[in-house]
């Protein structure tokens, strides 16, 4: 591990979208670098495909969580930190191409799907080849903690997509089965990538798991979020496809709003809907969630989570860390707003 980081004052000022990532750019380009260099480990025949998967098109926020929760200094980029910035980001790269082989998704990043592609059974193991080649990465540390780690949340994440996918269609899910689902499937990825990220740097321990909690209720929020894009977004802004949701027989938190708000016979249509038993009526849906303020309602949630991210760092105003990941939070509210504009 490296050595304890220490409290810094004064502290900078909380970032917007941009600051945030301006601090993180040359912590950026050598996570490009390294995941670039990563490619001759694959076999010359799958090469290719796990390069159209590794681009550098995507938001990359499990990796800006690892290097903002393991801060040392703009300039100092620490190797254990792009090394493990890239296992929890071919980790998410892999959950990508299968969640898209899911929801029959044709656009991811302003292209093609991998599942479009290459075909989604050729897909689905190019995913469990990213997700082996993240293991292999996390083992090369020189305790077993990191891949442990990994590895547990690896597997958590994907217990979140089975239980997501075998409710598929279905109207059993309550409130606190969705929060269940995208604390598994989205959050466990964010809580590990700050647990990682402030565990390397030698944060003490209380530290890192103030970190962690602040990860987990990011992520949460994200995942709300995300699920509210794919009904209030603009496909040609966001770069995938959109109104997956309805179409796949997924419950999100827009749709569980939307079904208590509608009366009894829309509810009976809805159902048929999600059920499958009659085609998704999606414009319908968008008409009627905008009539029943359900955007206000879930973009709710997504401030209570936040809210509750930034209460786990309250504590220690003084780490530098601190302010740069509670910026991570303005630039949700931020894309939140957008979605309205």
């Amino acid at each position: 591990m490296s050595s304890v980081a220490s409290p810094v004052d004064p502290r900078p000022s909380v970032p917007a979208f941009a600051g945030v990532f301006a601090h993180l750019a040359p912590h950026m380009a050598e996570l490009d670098r390294f995941l670039r260099g990563q490619l001759a480990a694959f076999e010359p025949e799958i090469r290719a495909m796990a390069d159209y998967c590794i681009d550098t098109s995507g938001k990359r926020i499990r990796p800006a969580l690892v290097f903002l929760s393991g801060w040392r200094s703009p300039t100092e980029i620490a190797p254990d930190l792009v090394r493990v910035a890239a296992v929890v980001e071919l980790v998410h790269l892999a959950t990508l191409v299968h969640d898209d082989i899911m929801d029959e998704a044709d656009v991811r990043r302003s292209r093609r799907t991998a599942s479009r592609e290459f075909g989604p059974t050729a897909a689905v193991l190019l995913g469990d080849a990213l997700f082996a080649h993240a293991l292999h990465l996390a083992t090369q540390f020189p305790t077993t903690e990191i891949c442990a780690a990994v590895s547990e949340s690896t597997r958590r994440v994907c217990a979140g997509e089975i239980v997501q996918t075998l409710r598929r269609g279905s109207l059993n899910i309550t409130r606190a089965d969705y929060q269940r689902i995208i604390d598994l499937k989205t959050a466990e990825l964010f809580r590990v990538s700050c647990f990682l990220g402030a565990r390397l740097a030698g944060s003490e321990p209380a530290y890192v798991e103030a970190a962690s909690n602040f990860g987990r209720h990011l992520g949460i929020a994200y995942q709300i979020y995300d699920d509210l894009v794919d009904f209030f977004g603009e496909e040609s802004r966001i770069g995938k496809t959109l109104g997956t949701d309805l179409a796949s027989g997924k419950l999100t938190l827009p749709l569980l709003t939307l079904f208590e708000r509608l009366p009894a016979a829309e509810q009976a249509a809805l159902t048929e809907e999600i059920t499958g038993r009659r085609p998704p009526q999606l414009a319908l849906r968008l008409r009627q969630m905008s009539e029943l303020n359900v955007f206000a309602a879930v973009a709710a949630a997504v401030q209570a989570e936040l809210s509750l991210a930034a209460a786990a760092l309250a504590a220690w105003p003084g780490y530098a860390s601190t302010p740069l990941l509670l910026g991570l939070g303005d630039v949700l509210r931020a894309q939140v707003a957008a979605l309205r504009v």
